[in-house]
């Protein structure tokens, strides 16, 4: 096996261990995306071509929708593909494939196919890529049954979470915030882990607010709760995994506390994070304090000047803010 240390280890460093580590535990793993036998993008696919061979990490021509055919294809045969699309915002250029196929085949089939298939994305928000390469729109799949869509946030759970899709049947959607792949380092355990889909990670313990959120917002969170400790008990939920969504911890949290502050990187407008409030008040509507809060970048285009798409992002001061506003007049 690929051996590693409990060490600190950065995002990307987490994802590629965890690759490497299944695709020598079953053969039957190949990785295939554009320029991904040099690296990829960010250098997420590096040395996995020197490991494994052209047989096992392929380049392909410059088609998503003929990326994601060949992993389904590939699955059929028998095969269990990771399918790298260089940026979430070209994956639309798939979604035939990903809708009428992806997410169907085991439907149409009476149950006979299973579609192992792993996409997996990134979204560069933060990194000044522009509009066309910023973008975060996971809602966009999550109103798709037979898919799993799953948002990395650190590097022990991208590891886990990309551990658990690829010993899975079922076609599964990843995606990476870019912006954390070389931000920061965090301790990873060397013994073998998963980390379970629909299940919720509860990242600080709280009673005053419950904070939820998923993806590059998660590490913006966890400043502000460190901004506020001394003043408010925040309880900080990471989702992890949409779809499935764990809806017995976002409840619990929402009931515990009693004011809720949902915060994400999409646009608002039918949106995962206005989904989640809708479980939130047709379950517990009555043991809510105050209405919802949700925090959200503006309804608009992402700029490309660096300086303007700071302002455009959710940064933890904002969440702060959006925190004591919700307490205001409560402590």
């Amino acid at each position: 096996m690929y051996e590693v240390d409990d060490v600190k280890i950065t995002h990307i460093e987490a994802c590629r261990q965890a690759i490497m580590e299944e695709m020598e535990r079953d053969d039957r793993i190949i990785y295939i995306g554009e320029d991904v036998c040099k690296g990829g993008p960010h250098g997420f696919s590096k040395g996995l071509y020197e490991k494994f061979g052209p047989k096992r990490v392929i380049d392909s021509p410059i088609s998503e929708i003929g990326l994601v055919g060949f992993g389904i294809g590939a699955a059929i045969a028998g095969l269990k593909p990771i399918v790298e699309i260089m940026y979430l915002d070209f994956l639309p250029l798939a979604m035939e494939q990903v809708i009428n196929h992806m997410a169907q085949a085991k439907f149409l089939s009476g149950g006979l196919i299973n579609l192992p298939v792993i996409v997996r994305t990134q979204y560069s928000l933060g990194r000044q890529h522009g509009p066309q390469h910023s973008q975060f729109f996971p809602s966009l799949f999550t109103n798709i049954p037979g898919l799993n869509v799953i948002i990395t946030s650190t590097p022990y759970n991208c590891k886990g979470l990309y551990k658990h899709a690829l010993r899975q049947e079922k076609p599964t959607i990843i995606i990476d915030p870019a912006w954390i792949y070389y931000r920061f380092s965090a301790d990873v355990p060397s013994e073998d882990y998963e980390v379970e889909f629909g299940k919720a990670n509860i990242v600080n313990e709280g009673n005053d607010v419950a904070l939820i959120t998923f993806g590059r917002t998660v590490y913006e969170s966890i400043q502000a709760v460190k901004q506020l400790q001394n003043s408010v008990s925040v309880l900080l939920i990471d989702l992890q995994s949409l779809r499935p969504l764990d809806v017995e911890t976002v409840v619990k949290s929402a009931s515990r506390t009693g004011r809720v502050l949902i915060v994400s990187e999409e646009h608002p407008h039918s949106s995962v994070a206005y989904y989640v409030a809708t479980v939130i008040y047709e379950h517990c509507l009555n043991k809510l304090e105050k209405p919802i809060k949700i925090l959200t970048p503006p309804d608009t285009h992402i700029p490309f000047s660096p300086q303007l798409e700071k302002e455009y992002m959710v940064t933890a001061s904002k969440i702060s803010k959006s925190i004591l506003e919700l307490i205001k007049n409560n402590v």
